[in-house]
Parts: structure tokens; sequence; C-alpha cells
């Protein structure tokens, strides 16, 4: 008996911390908040926080075909604060492909249809920033472009936060 409690205590708790590496296809999931910070156009430049404050929460699953390759569905409710009141503004439909770069930095290539009638493209650069237990925290550049919907084209830079699981 003393032997098998030895046991428990000592081989069984080496093997039960010794990390399992991912197989794949592997799906993970993910929450964020998104701030758009400037955006561009013909017309000049407009700042986010200036005369109203624009804010996103991305929402999305990661399906990894490969360590180097995946498929990405992200929905981004965007809720805009103006004069008092808010309102959901617009909702953004992002599928794209993932680019694993290397040392914890991920490119996204997301195409963008909004439900204001822009659509687009949105380059995504990503890095994990903190490994945890059970969740990773992430940081993100957005980079999008869009067209459509009698609206000259435009470019803004955003910065998104959030969590995987």
């Amino acid at each position: 008996m003393f032997i098998a409690l030895f046991w428990c205590l000592t081989v069984a708790r080496v093997f039960a911390q010794t990390p399992l590496p991912p197989t794949y296809p592997r799906m993970v999931g993910y929450l964020g908040v998104l701030h758009p910070l400037l955006t561009i156009d013909e017309r000049g430049s407009e700042t986010n926080f200036k005369d109203y404050y624009l804010v996103g929460f991305p929402i999305g699953l990661n399906l990894w075909k490969t360590k180097q390759i995946g498929f990405s569905v992200e929905v981004v409710p965007l809720i805009r604060a103006q004069d008092g009141t808010s309102r959901v503004a617009n909702v953004l439909f992002h599928p794209g492909v993932l680019v694993n770069l290397g040392h914890d930095f991920t490119f996204a290539g997301r195409l963008a249809f909004e439900t204001s009638g822009r659509y687009g493209v949105t380059p995504v650069f990503n890095k994990i920033v903190r490994h945890g237990q059970t969740l990773n925290y992430f940081v993100a550049v957005p980079l999008p472009v869009r067209f459509g919907n009698d609206r000259p084209m435009s470019a803004t830079i955003g910065f998104q936060f959030g969590i995987v699981f």
C-alpha cells in the first residue's frame, strides 16, 4: 500500500504535468475588445475618442488545419457612443485565413462584410503576449480597408486585445 501511495504522489504527478503537443486540426475561440484609432479617406481623417467613441467586441473561432495555416470566422458588433446616447452602429462579418508567423505572431487576412453596406479587407497582425494554463492573452493591430455604400474608400488603424481559449 505504501508503494502504491508513493507512486501516486510522485510518478503519476510527473505524467500529469507533462504537456502534450497540440493535435491538428485544432479549434480555439477568442473574445476581444477593438478600438479603431484613426480612419483616413479622401475627405480627411477622423479620430476615435474625439467627437464620439466607437468600440467593437470581436467574437471568433479559429480552426487550425496545421500548425502553420488555419481558417477563422469572426463577428464584431460595434457600439457607438455620442452625445449621451449609444447604439449598435454596425455588425461586421469577418472570415479569413490564418498564417502562423512563429514566435507567437499570427497574420490574419480577412474579408469584411458590414451591415452598414461597406465591404473590404482587413489584414490583422496578432501577438500572444501571455500564455496561461487555460487562456492566452493577445494584442492585435487590424488595418481595415473599406469600400462601397456610396462612400469613398477608407483605411483605418486599430488596436485590439483579448483572450484565446
